[in-house]
């Protein structure tokens, strides 16, 4: 199990909650569970309704889409945090290429957090706008 200082670390270095104090981050790693998964493990399956993100503690996962690699993520990526704020589809699948350590963070647990902790939600949303403002940047210049 990855000592509480580590996952608070690893949250930090999460844009999504990058913005948040170490107690908000605290809350979090509290709420969240740390999983292994063996090589090969299929994580998220593009298409499918997700309800929790996960960071990637050790090892490395491949992101595919339609089938086509996209990237590798290492250390500290996160995977699905979409699903964090809503139900839809999983927008690409993502497999444990080598033995992985994740932090699984559910998103019934996430607005536990936020219900006793508003202002969570307040930063979430500011880290939201500033990916979609650098998207649309990306986009439209």
């Amino acid at each position: 199990m990855a000592s509480l200082k580590a996952s608070l670390q690893h949250l930090r270095n999460v844009p999504l909650f990058s913005s948040c104090s170490n107690k908000e981050l605290e809350r979090i790693a509290k709420a969240a569970d740390e999983v292994n998964v063996k090589a090969g493990t299929l994580i998220v399956d593009q298409g499918q309704t997700g309800r929790e993100a996960y960071i990637l503690l050790r090892g490395v996962a491949v992101v595919r889409r339609n089938g086509k690699k996209v990237t590798s993520l290492s250390e500290g990526s996160v995977i699905g945090e979409l699903s964090l704020l809503d139900h839809g589809p999983r927008t690409a699948s993502v497999s444990a290429e080598t033995d992985c350590a994740l932090l699984v963070i559910s998103q019934r647990n996430l607005y536990g957090v936020i219900d006793m902790v508003p202002s969570v939600a307040h930063k979430l949303l500011s880290a939201l706008a500033t990916r979609i403002r650098d998207l649309d940047r990306a986009y439209y210049g």
